[in-house]
């Protein structure tokens, strides 16, 4: 559309001659004309300025004067005239090139060579000329005094236009444009300027050219290559065209581009203006204000014309330019949201840095929540005198409005509701990152300071809370977070995006509570209000539905994959270590259904073990057991004594539960194993932290006689759980497994030999079955009954009645203490002979010794045995055993053998040391008194070479000794 970018005011009226060339000069207006004159024109002072106050140096918007006339100034008429400012002159063009001096205007030189030249261009930055006449171009280089030629180069034909391009030139030859290079004088062609319009270069300030093509102006850079999408239409082909950003002003035959002027024929630019001459006036073309225009764009409703001219007001006025920007954004926007465009529309508001609650206004559909320091938004401004653009308050009003009958406009009007919301999320996520930034921000600070403060514990509990609802709190920037993140969630809903809003939840946000738990209810979005439970730690509130939906799903198993037990786990897994409690009394129903699920939540959670136990004990005592099973398995160390005590006692009530079942009805087996009754055998073996003495009360003296070892074990009464082994149970794999096990663990910290007693023990076991089982009856019953005799050692069998004392037994009370005597062995050897060897458990005997040689001593063992036991069933004892010691003396001897040739080289070196011998002369010294040896007593130090006399020595070995001695009652 076109505006008034430009007002044209006559500056010179009826000029006495003919006018060839006209330029500006500071205030000033230089007019050539066709007598040879230069005429100089200046603001006639009589008449009132009309142009605002600027430069004193720039053209005025009045008319001008004749100052003065400079006759004969050219001796033809002047083609053309530049002002060289950076140089104080001024370039004239007629039969040839001359140059003045400013400012008055007497010729310093003719350039002779520039006779006939028709164009010329000059290059202000490096002070070059090329100028073109006939079918050369010439170059000229000014070096402060004057002009040098550098270069001559030939063209195809005549120049009708040149113009500097970087450091080659640019020049229309014919109908064609040319790159010349002004190094090697190399010609380029770029394109043609038409069949019609002359050639026409016109450098740009950014250092590219306009090529004249036809009525085309076309933008190519330095090298002639075309600009992307550079292109300027003229109504017809331009003679010639000035530049002053933003516009070119063209000047064609009959008119120039922006203002029609009848009969014009020169065009220039001046510092302010634009200057147009025709035969006998010359007029200027004053620009108007930016601000003016802009406004006269934005009333027009040329948004993106008016913007670009925001982009060229001066930095000075950079408020002035923001603030007008936004107001052109805000205009644009509702002139594309009436229109349609909403997306559009949403751009320009994100560009017009309006509040989100303006662009709301325009949504009646979405609900905001109610805050105390967000103003309600403004109506719409007035952008225009008439606001006939104002936009209604209802966005219903903007729509169409379908008709009851009228299916399709309802499908429309659905469609462009369904197209406003979207270009509304667009927006508030890309508004969103800022706000919600600014308020995560303004939590983090105040919990700082409250960190910091007298309020530290309060502090605490805040920051548990990722949204800080529980606290008033007078914010700014969270309540325009939680407009914004109400609006979006209010917006994805409406246009079917669930899944999205599930993701908004998910993350960081500040959504209202109230509007948005009352909208998810209402469109049974359960997932999504969990989350927003969740994201405002309203926990009990999100516990409680997600236990209503795991009812509802059983009752008609809807949303059965969404929300099940596992459900209420996984959102109870967190909360294990902020609110234990709440974990605790949420877990029960997830306990009845995934038992062990919930073990594992309360394991992996780190809730104290005796809080959980006490909370089982409580609610459900059947699950008790399996917790703590599960927590020793994992760490023994997490649950204490008391703790592992009870879990076994645990064990033990339900395996004397199922005794007693089993007696009743005369079925109970020693070897009848229960999940229950391995379970307690496996706590008994592996768990370290009971009381053996406690749980031995609880036991059946005439039953559970493994259980009874395991605790006699614990209690280090390793001979009574050897003879239970043996003797009850009938398995001595058991009992040859339990000295493996008692010698495994204490061979690192006793000697092999103490560790080995063990055995020993239970080959006597083995050698005395009959004498033996009715002592360790009484002592299982004694131990069973009576806490005091628990703790008693077993002494010997030599306390049993006189018949039962034909073989002794060693008492081990650990296997460090267990000490065996050859007097014993002798004894046990002869008693066992008076007995015979019927009662003996020979293959028992005979099997441990072959098994277990290496950790039994052979000697004790070999006495234990009764006398009528054969060599040849001892062989795969004493084999190994005797191959084991004529290795070990082998080695002994090899190393004794090495220690005395060792002790041999030592005496050896001894006696080389003594041979050393020491010349004493008559000039030899003491070290200590340096006096000199003579015939005196003397010592030598072992290195042999320091002499001192022997009392001397004595001496320095006194003095020592005291000195230590007064250091020593110092200290």
């Amino acid at each position: 559309m076109v505006h008034g970018a430009y007002d044209s005011f006559e500056l010179i009226n009826n000029c006495p001659t003919k006018i060839d060339a006209v330029e500006s000069y500071g205030s000033k207006l230089l007019v050539g004309c066709s007598d040879g004159s230069l005429r100089i024109y200046g603001p006639d002072s009589s008449i009132a300025d009309q142009s605002p106050p600027f430069d004193s140096l720039a053209l005025r918007k009045k008319p001008y004067a004749l100052e003065r006339t400079v006759a004969w100034f050219s001796k033809k008429a002047l083609l053309s005239m530049k002002i060289l400012e950076s140089r104080g002159l001024l370039l004239s063009l007629s039969e040839s090139i001359a140059f003045h001096r400013l400012p008055n205007f007497e010729t310093i030189v003719v350039i002779a060579k520039a006779k006939g030249a028709n164009v010329y261009s000059w290059d202000d930055r490096r002070g070059f000329l090329c100028f073109a006449r006939q079918k050369r171009v010439s170059i000229f280089r000014h070096d402060g005094r004057g002009f040098l030629e550098v270069k001559e180069f030939g063209v195809p034909d005549t120049v009708k236009s040149i113009s500097w391009s970087g450091e080659n030139i640019c020049v229309g030859v014919r109908k064609d444009y040319m790159i010349l290079n002004a190094t090697n004088g190399a010609l380029s062609e770029v394109f043609s300027s038409g069949k019609i319009a002359p050639p026409l270069v016109v450098p740009l300030p950014s250092g590219e050219l306009i090529l004249g093509k036809e009525n085309i102006g076309v933008l190519v850079d330095q090298n002639g290559k075309l600009v992307q999408a550079g292109r300027i239409c003229w109504s017809e082909a331009p003679i010639a065209v000035v530049i002053q950003k933003p516009y070119a002003i063209a000047l064609s035959h009959r008119r120039v581009e922006i203002r029609v002027l009848h009969d014009a024929c020169h065009l220039i630019k001046s510092n302010n203006a634009i200057v147009v001459a025709s035969n006998n006036s010359v007029y200027g073309l004053f620009p108007v204000p930016l601000g003016a225009q802009i406004v006269q764009l934005t009333a027009s409703g040329e948004f993106e014309e008016a913007l670009t001219l925001c982009k060229l007001l001066p930095p000075k006025d950079a408020d002035l330019r923001a603030a007008r920007e936004r107001l052109i954004h805000t205009r644009y926007a509702h002139y594309l949201f009436e229109n349609g465009c909403y997306e559009e529309a949403m751009e320009h508001f994100l560009a017009s840095q309006v509040d989100i609650t303006y662009v709301l206004s325009l949504y009646p559909s979405i609900v905001l929540p109610k805050t105390t320091t967000i103003p309600k938004p403004e109506k719409l401004m007035d952008l225009s005198p008439d606001d006939s653009s104002g936009l209604s308050d209802d966005l219903e009003t903007l729509l169409p409005q379908p008709s009851e009958s009228d299916e399709n406009a309802a499908f429309e009007f659905k469609k462009t509701s369904h197209n406003t919301l979207m270009a509304l999320i667009k927006y508030l996520q890309k508004k969103g990152y800022n706000i919600v930034e600014k308020a995560a921000a303004e939590g983090m600070e105040e919990v700082v300071l409250d960190a910091i403060g007298d309020n530290f514990t309060s502090a605490r509990s805040k920051k548990s809370n990722k949204r800080h609802d529980n606290v008033p709190i007078n914010s700014a920037a969270r309540d325009m977070a939680a407009i914004l993140d109400t609006a979006r969630l209010q917006a994805l809903l409406l246009t079917g995006q669930p899944s999205a809003a599930l993701e908004l939840l998910n993350g960081l946000n500040y959504c209202d509570v109230k509007i948005c738990e009352e909208l998810l209810q209402n469109g049974n979005h359960y997932a999504a209000l969990l989350e927003l439970y969740k994201s405002n730690s309203m926990h009990r509130e999100s516990l409680r539905l997600l236990h209503q939906l795991v009812e509802e799903s059983k009752r008609n198993q809807s949303h059965a994959g969404e929300f099940g037990p596992e459900a209420i786990v996984e959102y109870l897994k967190p909360l294990c270590g902020t609110d234990p409690m709440l974990v605790l009394e949420f877990s029960l129903f997830v306990l009845e259904n995934r038992p062990t699920q919930t073990i594992e939540l309360f394991l992996s959670g780190n809730i104290p073990a005796g809080m959980v136990n006490a909370y089982l004990k409580q609610h459900a005592p059947n699950m008790q057991g399996r917790y703590l099973e599960l927590m020793l398995a994992m760490n023994e160390n997490r649950i204490s004594a008391n703790l592992q005590n009870e879990m076994v006692q645990i064990s033990l009530s339900e395996v004397l539960e199922w005794y007693s079942e089993l007696s009743a009805q005369q079925m109970w087996d020693e070897k009848a194993y229960s999940p229950t009754r391995k379970k307690l055998l496996s706590a008994l073996e592996s768990i370290s932290g009971y009381n053996p003495e406690a749980l031995l009360e609880h036991l059946p003296p005439d039953a559970l006689f493994e259980e009874h070892a395991i605790l006699f074990g614990k209690m280090n009464q390793h001979e009574l759980a050897l003879s239970l082994y043996v003797h009850k149970l009938h398995v001595p794999e058991l009992a040859l497994a339990y000295c493996d096990r008692v010698y495994d663990s204490a061979v690192h910290r006793l000697p092999v030999k103490s560790c080995g007693n063990l055995y020993l023990t239970l080959l006597q076991i083995y050698l005395n079955p009959p004498k033996t089982t009715k002592y360790f009856e009484n002592s299982i019953m004694n131990l069973a009954s009576s806490p005091n005799t628990s703790t008693q050692k077993v002494s010997s069998v030599a306390s049993l009645k006189s018949k039962v004392g034909r073989k002794k037994i060693a008492s081990i009370e650990g296997a460090e203490d267990m000490r065996i005597g050859p007097s014993n062995t002798d004894t046990t050897i002869e008693e066992s002979s008076e007995e015979g060897g019927s009662t003996v458990m020979f293959d028992q005997v005979l099997d441990l010794l072959s098994r277990r040689w290496d950790r039994i001593n052979g000697a004790y063992a070999l006495k234990s045995l009764p006398r009528e036991t054969k060599l040849q069933n001892l062989l795969p004892f004493l084999g190994p055993l005797v191959k084991k010691s004529s290795e070990a003396y082998r080695n002994s001897s090899v190393i004794k053998s090495l220690r005395q040739t060792e002790n041999l080289q030592v005496k050896d070196e001894l006696y080389n040391q003594r041979k050393a011998t020491v010349k004493i002369s008559r000039d030899s010294t003491c070290s200590l008194c340096d006096k000199k040896i003579g015939t005196s007593v003397f010592a030598i130090y072992p290195n042999g070479k320091t002499l001192v006399h022997i009392v001397c020595f004595r001496d320095s070995q006194n003095k020592k000794g005291v000195t230590r001695g007064s250091l020593l009652k110092k200290r």
